[in-house]
């Protein structure tokens, strides 16, 4: 009995492990068939997508400089405030640009005004020497007649001398007032620095060039700035991608192609997109000292080349506050 047990026992450790490889092989086939899927997914990923982790936000921030200079009485700005195209950002004391304005308006009106005087001189002149000649010419008809008096023709002849002399004065007068090319060009000059002032007063406000947002904000109350000086950054809603691919992964990649974005801040969110552009040139021929290749050390490096990416989706700035700088994973499906 005891021997019948034994064999019975070795019987059912025998059979143990025959009962346990249909449950391993099963596992191993489901853990093949996810490596099958999860390779096939790459590969397919690898083929339909181009992706970079070398890509940013960018956009075109505008400096925001004063064209005159002056000592800044008021600065309507705060940091990273949102301001409007055409909204007035700051003002440059105006007094010195008023009395400059003041001055060339005043030269103006008084060169206006000896010119017209000049002609209205020159007028009466010529009007004068008219009738100084008709009175000569008829005393001296009346002197040949025997009517008038020597005396009389005489004083008719000094009238007309006379005449012709304030004439030649007037001539010369309006000749250096403005009857000339020469006065009329002094003329022109002095409205032109009358409109300069005029300009010059106006540029001691200091508006928005565009719709942003204040960055980099420099200016305060009180300080003195110099033409072009620096007060403020102002950076756009408007903003786009710049991702740097490989220049081995542009064979298929043309503009108008899907692009899936995803940026750091937002890991859980895909922004949609598209491909606007492709530079034709690489970022190291871009830039500001390109590399000489022509040299005995030469060692080949795969170049970069930057990709221009926009969103086609409408994003709202309260939800996602995307700004330029931030990193960005593009993938550009270039392939169906």
């Amino acid at each position: 009995m005891e021997e019948q047990n034994i064999q019975t026992e070795e019987q059912n450790l025998e059979d143990a492990p025959k009962k346990h490889k249909p449950f391993k092989r099963y596992i191993f086939i489901g853990i093949g068939a996810i490596l099958a899927v999860a390779a096939a997914y790459i590969i397919h990923d690898a083929i339909v997508y181009q992706t970079t982790d070398d890509a940013y936000v960018e956009t075109t921030t505008v400096q925001v400089a004063p064209r005159v200079s002056g000592q800044i009485i008021e600065s309507y700005v705060t940091d990273n405030q949102k301001v409007k195209e055409g909204d007035l950002v700051a003002k440059i004391d105006p007094a010195d640009y008023e009395i400059a304005l003041a001055q060339a308006e005043a030269k103006y009106e008084k060169t206006l005004l000896n010119q017209k005087n000049a002609k209205a001189n020159f007028k009466a002149m010529q009007t004068n020497i008219e009738v100084a000649k008709k009175d000569l010419e008829r005393y001296q008809n009346l002197y040949a007649q025997g009517a008038v008096s020597k005396q009389t023709l005489d004083s008719a002849q000094a009238k007309y001398d006379s005449a012709q002399a304030n004439l030649t004065q007037a001539e010369e007068s309006l000749l250096s007032q403005g009857g000339n090319k020469v006065a009329d060009a002094d003329l022109k000059e002095i409205k032109a620095m009358r409109d300069k002032a005029k300009l010059n007063l106006d540029y001691t406000n200091i508006y928005a060039p565009q719709t942003g947002t204040v960055s980099s904000r420099r200016v305060e109350k009180g300080m003195y700035v110099n033409v072009g000086t620096p007060l403020f950054v102002i950076v756009p809603e408007n903003v786009w991608i710049v991702a740097n691919y490989k220049e081995n992964q542009l064979r298929h990649m043309k503009p108008g192609q899907e692009v899936n974005i995803k940026i750091d801040t937002y890991p859980d969110h895909v922004f949609k997109g598209k491909v606007d552009s492709i530079q034709r040139a690489s970022g190291a021929k871009s830039s500001l000292f390109p590399p000489e290749n022509a040299v005995g050390s030469f060692v080949k490096i795969v170049q970069r080349i930057p990709v221009k990416i926009v969103f086609t989706e409408k994003i709202d700035p309260n939800e996602y506050n995307i700004v330029p700088g931030m990193s960005v994973v593009p993938k550009v499906k270039v392939r169906n």
